[in-house]
């Protein structure tokens, strides 16, 4: 069996912003009644969180969750610990009406960072990236151009950035493009 590897063997730019690709990253998508205290407590163990509040993400040094929807979550939790915590996840879910994924390797992960980071994700998504409206713990999906991604902000001032392996090299190369240093407007 051959070794793992991230969808671009960690590439990265640096421009007004820092674009690099985070590595191989463990992820479950996780579908259930969010108000349950069972599956509350799945989560908790699993990632060392609480069920995040609507377009938030909670974040501890075990994982995180993300709120996807009213009964959808994103689990990050360690990648080569993924398998064993959907196993637990599972266990702890039994009788409860829940579905739980491993989605890791169908995702790539990107970081953005440096002053010129909102100003460069705010040119490819539709989104108030403004300091008074985005703030460290939102969490939001949308388009990035032409496909599908969701990104949240750490209390670092850091966006993490979740998209479809497919179009990894697609969105590694919008977000470089976007932090060209001659491709600064001032919108923020």
């Amino acid at each position: 069996m051959s070794d793992p590897v991230s969808a671009l063997n960690g590439a990265a730019f640096s421009g007004i912003a820092t674009v690099e690709e985070a590595g191989l990253a463990g992820m479950i998508t996780l579908r259930g009644d969010l108000g349950s205290k069972t599956l509350g407590a799945a989560i908790k163990a699993v990632t060392g969180v609480d069920v995040p509040a609507a377009n938030r993400v909670a974040l501890s040094d075990e994982g995180g969750a993300a709120w996807m929807s009213p009964d959808e979550l994103l689990l990050m939790v360690p990648y080569t610990e993924v398998e064993g915590k959907l196993a637990a996840l599972t266990e702890a879910l039994t009788g409860e009406h829940a579905l739980a994924v491993n989605v890791s390797d169908a995702r790539a992960v990107f970081r953005l960072s440096g002053e010129g980071a909102r100003e460069t994700l705010a040119k490819v998504c539709p989104v108030d990236l403004s300091a008074e409206a985005f703030v460290a713990g939102q969490f939001r999906r949308t388009r990035m151009a032409q496909v599908a991604a969701a990104f949240w902000l750490d209390e670092g001032g850091v966006f993490t950035i979740v998209c479809f392996r497919s179009v990894g090299d697609y969105v590694f190369k919008l977000l470089s493009n976007a932090a060209h240093p001659h491709s600064k407007v001032g919108v923020y």
